[in-house]
C-alpha cells in the first residue's frame, strides 16, 4: 500500500498544477492519512483551489468539508425534487426520499456550523461520523433505481469526501488541539435529575383527561415548533399519565427539549408501524429525535407490531449530547435503534428480540436493565447490531455496569432460543460490554455471525469483567475482531468520560454517572 501511494503521488505531482512547496508538502502529507488518497490529491492540487491557502492541517480539514457540504447540498436538492416528481413512484420510494431530504437537511447544517465556528476534533468526528451515517441510511433505503442515481449523480462522492475529513480529524492526538468548551448550564440546570412532577415547571402540558394545554403529544409539539425561535434555553413538555397512540417527530431546528411523564408505563408513547407495513426503518419510529441535547425521564416507548412484522423501532435518537433517564423502550426487532451522535441511557429498561439495540451513535448504557424477549420459533435474539462502517468513526455501544436478563414471559422457554450479545451489521461493527450481569440465556460463544465471514477481522467487540451465567468467556468465538480485556486501560476508551466526553455536559442534568471504568 505504501508503495502504491508513493508512486500515486509522483504520477500526480507531474500532471498537477504546482502547489507553493510548503502547501503540497502539507497537502501530500494529509492527504496520505486518508482512506481515498487518490481523490484527496487530486482535489485539493487542483486550480480549483489554487486560490485557497492550504498550509496547516486545519485548513486541509476545512476545505474537505467544504467539499462534503457541496456534495451534500446537491444531493439534498435531487432527493427534494424528486419527492416532489412522484408520478410512478412508489410508496416506499416517496417515503425514503423524504428521509434523504430529513437526513442531508440535518447533516448540512452541522457541516456548514463546522465550515462556521470550527469544532473541538471529537466533536467533529461525532458530526463527520452522523453525516456519513445519514448518507448511509438515505442509499440503504432507496431502493434500486433511485439509489443508483443518487450514487450517479455524486453520491460516491460524498462518502469519499466525509471519509477523508473524518481521516483528517482522527489525526488529532495532542490535547492542546482540544477546546476547553463546555456544555454551559442553564436556569434549567440539573432538571432532568430533580424534576418533582410540577405543572408550574413546564412549558406544555399534555393530558388526555384536558387538564393540560393540549390532549395529544403532537399538538404540543406543533406548538412548540412554532415557537422556537423565542423559546427559553430548554423547554419542558410534561406528558401526564396515560397511553398515547401516537407518531411523535421532534425535528432538527427542535434543540434542548425536555419529555418528562409519571413513570414507566404510566405514560406510554405507543406506535405499531413496521417495515413489513411499508415503512421505513427510520419512520417505524413511534417517536423519533434529531434536535440536540434531547432529555427524556419516566417515559415508555413502545412499538407493538410484534415479532412476525421484523423491524418495527419504538425509539429512534439522532440528538447530539442527549440523557434518557428512567425510560422504558419495549419493541421486538430493532426496539432503540440509537441512530448516530452522542447519546446517555441511565436507569433505563430495553425489551426486544433481533437486532434491539442497534444503530451508528455513540452511545453509553448504565445501570440498565436489558430484557430479552420471546422470538418467532425460528429466531434466534441478537441483543445489538452495531453499525460502524469506517476505522475512523467514533461509534459503538457500550453497556456498562448493566443487567441482561429473560423479561418474565421468556423465563420459561429462554433454553428453547439462542441469544447472543450481537452480530456484526456492518464492517466495523464496535461494542463492548464491561462489569455487565449476564444471564445464562446468553449463548456460549456469546456473538454471532451476520452473514458468512462479514466483518470478523474488522468489527471490535469486547468484554470485560462480567458476571453471572453467561459471562464465562473459555467458549466464546475466535474472531480476530472479538477480545477478552483483563485490564481497565483497555477498556477506558469506551467510559463515559473517553467515549462520548460525558464529563462536560452529563453534570448540567444532574442524572447520576460513573465517568470512568
Amino acid at each position: 500500500m505504501a508503495t502504491w501511494a508513493l508512486c500515486l503521488c509522483l504520477i500526480l505531482s507531474m500532471v498537477a498544477p504546482k502547489k507553493a512547496s510548503s502547501e503540497e508538502e502539507m497537502i501530500r502529507w494529509a492527504c496520505g492519512h486518508t482512506p481515498h488518497v487518490e481523490a484527496c490529491l487530486s482535489h485539493l492540487l487542483s486550480t480549483n483551489v489554487e486560490a485557497i491557502q492550504l498550509n496547516s492541517l486545519a485548513q486541509v480539514r476545512k476545505e474537505m468539508v467544504r467539499m462534503a457540504r457541496e456534495g451534500v447540498s446537491r444531493a439534498m436538492s435531487w432527493a427534494s425534487s424528486m419527492d416532489i416528481d412522484d408520478s410512478g413512484g412508489q410508496l416506499c420510494d416517496r417515503i425514503a426520499l423524504r428521509d434523504c431530504v430529513e437526513l442531508y437537511e440535518d447533516s448540512e447544517h452541522r457541516l456548514r456550523h463546522l465550515l462556521g465556528r470550527g469544532k473541538d476534533p471529537d466533536d467533529a468526528r461525532a458530526w463527520l461520523s452522523a453525516a456519513l451515517t445519514s448518507h448511509r441510511t438515505c442509499l440503504d433505503g432507496l431502493r434500486g433505481a433511485n439509489s443508483s442515481l443518487l450514487v450517479r449523480r455524486g453520491g460516491e462522492n460524498i462518502t469519499v469526501s466525509l471519509s477523508n475529513a473524518l481521516a483528517l480529524y482522527a489525526l488529532s492526538t495532542n490535547e492542546s488541539d482540544r477546546s476547553t468548551w463546555k456544555w454551559r448550564p442553564d436556569e434549567n440546570e440539573g432538571l432532568l435529575a430533580s424534576w418533582n412532577g410540577s405543572v408550574q415547571a413546564a412549558d406544555f402540558v399534555v393530558a388526555k383527561d384536558g387538564s393540560g394545554n393540549y390532549k395529544t403529544i403532537n399538538e404540543a409539539v406543533a406548538a412548540l415548533a412554532q415557537r422556537r425561535h423565542r423559546r427559553p434555553p430548554r423547554v419542558v413538555v410534561y406528558v401526564k399519565s396515560g397511553v398515547y397512540a401516537e407518531n411523535v417527530g421532534i425535528g432538527g431546528g427542535m434543540k434542548n427539549v425536555m419529555f418528562v411523564g409519571d413513570g414507566i408505563d404510566r405514560t406510554v408513547i405507543t406506535g405499531n408501524r413496521s417495515v413489513r407495513d411499508g415503512f421505513t426503518t427510520l419512520r417505524s419510529a413511534t417517536f423519533g429525535v434529531s434536535g440536540d441535547g434531547f432529555w427524556a425521564r419516566d417515559m415508555t416507548f413502545e412499538n407493538t407490531a410484534g415479532p412476525a412484522k421484523h423491524q418495527a423501532v419504538a425509539l429512534r435518537v439522532g440528538s447530539d449530547l442527549s440523557a434518557f433517564y428512567r425510560c422504558s423502550f419495549r419493541g421486538y426487532q430493532d426496539t432503540l435503534l440509537v441512530q448516530s451522535l452522542r447519546q446517555f441511557y441511565r436507569d433505563c429498561h430495553i425489551y426486544g428480540t433481533i437486532d434491539f439495540i442497534f444503530g451508528n451513535a455513540a452511545a453509553v448504557f448504565q445501570n440498565c436493565d436489558i430484557y430479552v424477549r420471546r422470538p418467532m420459533d425460528h429466531q434466534s435474539n441478537m441483543i445489538t447490531a452495531q453499525g460502524r462502517d469506517g476505522p475512523h468513526e467514533n461509534t459503538g455501544i457500550s453497556i456498562h455496569g448493566c443487567r441482561v436478563a429473560p423479561s418474565p414471559e421468556f423465563q420459561a422457554v429462554k433454553n428453547s432460543f439462542k441469544t447472543y450479545l450481537g452480530r456484526p451489521w456492518k464492517q466495523y461493527s464496535r461494542t463492548v460490554f464491561m462489569r455487565t450481569d449476564l444471564d445464562g440465556l446468553i449463548n456460549p460463544e456469546g456473538w454471532t455471525e451476520w452473514t458468512g465471514s462479514f466483518a470478523l477481522s474488522t468489527l471490535y467487540y469486547g468484554e470485560f469483567m462480567n458476571s453471572g451465567a453467561g459471562a464465562l468467556t473459555s467458549n466464546r468465538v475466535k474472531w480476530p475482531g472479538f477480545h477478552v480485556f483483563n485490564n481497565p486501560r483497555d477498556v477506558n476508551p469506551f467510559t463515559v468520560s473517553r467515549f462520548i466526553q460525558g464529563e462536560s455536559w452529563i453534570p448540567v442534568t444532574g442524572v447520576p454517572f460513573f465517568p470512568g471504568v
